[in-house]
């Protein structure tokens, strides 16, 4: 079975975040889709947990209309609905792969502790109280952002490190080349040196 209709805002030249938006409340979705856009985030709206995992490929059916270049940023997930709970959605996520690393925040109109120290626990990035607040995204983008360009700058360390290790090879070697032709010149001096006293 495909994926049925997506709300999903217009995408602009501009790097943005792409946000995962998933809640069987069809005004609790355009609240947080409002916000998204208002903090410049692409968004993609999907209405049950089912909905999200043929979005993001992770419902094994081979009708599924995601992507092969799905890049999801971050997913927001109600944790009430019916069905498959934002709860389960989360484990889901977390025991794939390929998708594990996409930070996950649970919003819920219920402030239950066990609950909420339930998905901290299960990898969740946050846990938010409903009504959700463009404070409450705008920092959500930040962490979101700071943790990709600390990712970034790992990666690069990462692609820059067999340069410098070629690098210091490539110095040793010649350092260790100099060495050998001062030992082949020295003697050489002073095997001159002792001929030009025999001949005196």
């Amino acid at each position: 079975m495909a994926v049925g209709d997506l709300s999903s805002s217009p995408s602009s030249s501009s790097p943005e975040l792409h946000v995962l938006a998933v809640d069987d409340s069809f005004v609790d979705r355009k609240v947080i889709e409002r916000l998204l856009r208002i903090s410049a985030c692409k968004v993609t709206t999907v209405e049950s947990g089912t909905r999200a995992l043929q979005y993001l490929g992770l419902d094994g059916d081979k009708g599924s209309s995601a992507p092969k270049d799905l890049k999801v940023n971050l997913i927001v997930t109600d944790y009430s609905m019916p069905g498959l709970t934002g709860y389960e959605l989360l484990k889901k996520i977390k025991e794939s792969s390929a998708l594990r690393e996409i930070p996950v925040v649970i919003m819920s109109s219920e402030n239950i502790q066990p609950r909420i120290e339930e998905c901290m626990t299960e990898g969740a990035e946050d846990f938010l109280l409903k009504p959700v607040k463009l404070a409450d995204v705008k920092r959500l983008k930040e962490l979101i952002m700071k943790s990709g360009l600390a990712e970034e700058e790992d990666n690069k360390a990462k692609h820059s490190c067999p340069n410098r290790i070629l690098q210091n090879n490539t110095a040793s070697s010649s350092s260790s080349h100099d060495v050998s032709s001062l030992d082949d010149v020295t003697p050489s001096s002073k095997r001159m040196k002792l001929e030009s006293r025999a001949h005196d």
